[in-house]
């Protein structure tokens, strides 16, 4: 029963994070997608929601591939963010839910929104009366998303370790910024005398 309430807590606690960060990251493209004249813009800003969703879910793949024992040298070493990498394969079920469920799921649905509101805004400024313009930009938002996580995955299988040990230094330039240690080990608990 407690594996279970575990799961439970976990997959509704997911699911809060998801809400909450789609509705600052929707919103954030909202206000920047309104200051934006030049349709060029807006197809970066397009393709760059949808690199971020390549790129997250690459990390989330390459979490569960990684091989911890490399990393467990190079920590030993004392190589900058080995250990902080050991920490996230270590725990990779959850840096994969977050980077591909959670973050990767949340690009896509912002890149497929963000299409939407371009084609909208074209349809309207220039009368187009097509709804062509809706279809082709669905496919090639889909296309984009899916080929590059493709892409991303094969990088990840191949380079799984790298990619952890390059994260593993971003979170150490984080903890060290911070001071919070991320999927930092319990404190052990103080024997009853």
């Amino acid at each position: 029963m407690p594996e279970r309430t575990k799961w439970l807590r976990r997959g509704l606690g997911n699911a809060l994070l998801t809400f909450f960060l789609s509705l600052i990251l929707t919103y954030v493209a909202d206000v920047f997608l309104r200051q934006i004249i030049v349709y060029f813009f807006m197809f970066v800003m397009l393709l760059f929601v949808i690199l971020l969703g390549v790129m997250v879910d690459m990390i989330g793949f390459a979490a569960a591939a990684a091989d911890a024992t490399p990393l467990n040298a190079k920590a030993a070493n004392k190589v900058l963010g080995a250990r902080q990498a050991v920490r996230l394969v270590k725990n990779a079920d959850q840096v994969a839910v977050f980077c591909s469920d959670v973050m990767g799921d949340i690009s896509s649905t912002l890149a497929g929104a963000m299409g939407a509101t371009i084609i909208f805004r074209l349809i309207t400024q220039y009368q187009l009366i097509s709804n062509w313009y809706t279809i082709v930009m669905t496919a090639l938002v889909a296309a984009v998303t899916v080929g590059g996580k493709a892409l991303g995955k094969g990088i990840a299988m191949q380079e799984a370790d790298e990619i952890m040990l390059r994260l593993g230094q971003v979170v150490a330039w984080v903890e060290r910024m911070t001071g919070y240690e991320l999927f930092a080990p319990a404190s052990p608990r103080r024997a009853k005398r």
